[in-house]
């Protein structure tokens, strides 16, 4: 049976308040991908239902990664192999890595050719934005929680092995997102420069999940020791350079118009 008195020991030591604060900024940075993704698909709800449907699918990010914590043994058993194709394996793990993967490229997919075909300004005036339910929205967001907790519970498992530390940075990470999330698609809705910016991200993320997933099942048939790792810091870094570049346009542009306009 679980110590909970042991990790609320831990939880309040010195190294405990130090691997939660970690583990907090740790969670924020693994749920960029996360927050991105929501605030991209609640774009096509009404605005009156936006706020509400990201408050519900952060929520539900952090009931999910909680309930995974507390199930983290059930985690481990999913990187055992289900099966064999030839020398790969096949695990649980694999199987939600490649169909997150696949997912998040097919929709990614869908919303950037939506944003290249379509106008904004008929999408507004004909009322198409509501055309997604509320309820599809929800489920979808519910998908992907489920895919992108994975990393989110395999860090906090390698930062720290106390269970009541890990909930609470979790916690911690995602009521931070739960508060300013609407600012972040706020901005990203607002500037479609960040916004194509941040969907070609989440169809690099959908990449690298399907690359896990395909490694993942390499990695049975050779030692341990010649095992692959797939490092997403890149994508992260990628990402951060987009943006940076993207900052300075928007910047030029704002003084340019001034300029123009004799300001």
């Amino acid at each position: 049976m679980h110590s909970w008195s042991a990790d609320f020991a831990a939880l309040f030591s010195l190294n405990g308040l130090i691997g939660l604060l970690t583990l907090s900024v740790l969670e924020i940075i693994l749920g960029i991908d996360n927050i991105i993704f929501i605030s991209i698909a609640v774009n096509k709800l009404p605005a009156s239902q936006q706020k509400k449907a990201r408050t519900i699918g952060l929520t539900l990010a952090l009931v999910v990664r909680s309930i995974l914590l507390l199930f983290i043994g059930w985690i481990a058993g999913l990187k055992a192999a289900l099966f064999h194709i030839g020398d790969w394996g096949v695990s649980g793990k694999g199987l939600i890595l490649i169909g997150g993967g696949v997912f998040l490229l097919i929709k990614t997919w869908q919303e950037i050719m939506e944003k290249i075909y379509t106008d904004e300004d008929e999408i507004e005036h004909t009322g198409t934005k509501g055309k997604s339910t509320f309820n599809a929205i929800i489920l979808q967001i519910i998908i992907i929680d489920f895919v992108f907790s994975f990393d989110s519970i395999l860090a906090a498992v390698g930062v720290s092995g106390v269970v009541l530390i890990m909930i609470s940075a979790v916690v911690i990470s995602m009521l931070l997102m739960i508060l300013f999330s609407g600012y972040v698609a706020e901005f990203i809705n607002k500037n479609q420069g960040i916004k194509m910016i941040a969907l070609t991200f989440l169809l690099a993320i959908g990449g690298i999940l399907l690359a896990e997933g395909i490694i993942d099942s390499y990695n049975f048939s050779v030692p341990e020791e010649n095992h692959i790792e797939l490092n997403k810091n890149y994508a992260y870094i990628a990402l951060a350079f987009a943006l940076l570049i993207e900052v300075f346009n928007m910047k030029e542009k704002a003084v340019k118009r001034k300029k123009d306009l004799g300001l």
